[in-house]
């Protein structure tokens, strides 16, 4: 957290978090610290912005609110707040919303009700100076109400924002690899369902292609999973660089990356897994903490196409076949599952 921060500054910073803690009731514990810390540094600006607009609607920093700036903003690995707290917090909002939308209809009823009875003194003869003074009074005391009405719902819609941003992070953060930053099996298969629904209403072709490390084990026993860490990181690098905008790329398990590439054909798909396989045999890699080169980096791939009615699981079974087959036939190289089933008949 302190990272390479001159001492007397460090200790400034400290000082000022612990003061702003004090100063707005929050318990001083490790977490809530991290985050007011990081506050008084200014190294988050999208912290620094949402702790202010909190300060701001004068929202009361509890228990749930000082673990989600903690696990949005200073330890965005660890787990998020569970589905309830999310849920607690919006209705507790959406409660206070809706006060606010009744409060506005309470004052218009009085208000029309107090107009009806100025209209009924007018008819009796009062005084037109004193209905008049009684109407300004009146009409003072709407806009007044209708102000402070605004400013509550101003502060109500500001908070949403907020929280619906935190969910946004929350839910990126749940469908993102942290190693390679691509998206997880949990986003790709939702991206391939949907895809399948598309492909099957527009009777467009969908693709899918997944890729292996050749001996990707001996990277990590000979040089250590750091460097196999680096190379994963280099393939999600490649898969970025040659898919296009509306394919989607992501970490499957392990070693294993997969794209799905809606419209693409058979055909197609295989042109692409051509180019990344070409482009990953062309990288050097070099180890860092001692500048060794290390050995070429070789992947397997195998391609199949989306039969219009089956599962997600059987397009990527057949996926999964030709990559294997690609291994045992002798790796760096292309496999399409008309060759699996065209073993599979011979």
């Amino acid at each position: 957290m302190f990272d390479d921060l001159d001492l007397e500054y460090a200790a400034a910073i400290a000082d000022r978090a612990n003061r702003l803690m004090v100063q707005h009731g929050i318990a001083p514990t490790p977490s809530n610290f991290a985050v007011w810390f990081n506050y008084s540094r200014g190294t988050s600006p999208e912290l620094k912005q949402l702790v202010d607009i909190l300060i701001a609607g004068n929202k009361e920093f509890d228990l749930v609110t000082c673990r989600e700036l903690f696990s949005a903003y200073v330890a965005p690995n660890l787990p998020s707040r569970t589905a309830s707290e999310v849920s607690g917090q919006l209705n507790a909002v959406m409660t206070e919303a809706k006060h606010y939308v009744a409060t506005a209809i309470a004052d218009s009823s009085a208000q029309i009700q107090a107009l009806d009875g100025a209209a009924e003194e007018a008819r009796k003869g009062i005084d037109p100076g004193v209905l008049a003074a009684y109407l300004r009074d009146e009409l003072t005391r709407a806009v007044a109400r209708a102000a402070e009405l605004e400013k509550n719902l101003s502060e109500t819609s500001r908070e949403l924002d907020c929280l619906r941003e935190l969910l946004n992070k929350a839910e990126q953060r749940a469908n993102t690899d942290t190693l390679t930053d691509l998206p997880n099996r949990r986003a790709v298969d939702e991206f391939l369902r949907t895809s399948q629904i598309s492909a099957m209403e527009t009777d467009e072709p969908l693709s899918v292609l997944m890729l292996d490390v050749d001996h990707f084990k001996k990277f990590n026993d000979n040089f250590g999973h750091g460097v196999g860490d680096q190379v994963l990181r280099l393939l999600a690098n490649v898969l970025r660089k040659h898919l296009r905008e509306s394919d989607m790329p992501g970490r499957y398990g392990g070693e294993e990356l997969i794209a799905v590439l809606p419209g693409a054909t058979l055909a197609v798909c295989e042109y692409v897994a051509e180019r990344i396989r070409c482009a990953v045999s062309t990288c050097k890699l070099t180890r860092r903490s001692t500048g060794e080169i290390l050995p070429e980096v070789t992947v397997s791939i195998g391609v199949a196409q989306f039969r219009p009615g089956e599962s997600a699981a059987q397009l990527i079974e057949r996926c999964d076949a030709a990559l294997y087959l690609a291994k045992r036939i002798g790796r760096n190289r292309i496999v399409t599952e008309t060759r699996v089933e065209g073993q599979c008949v011979a």
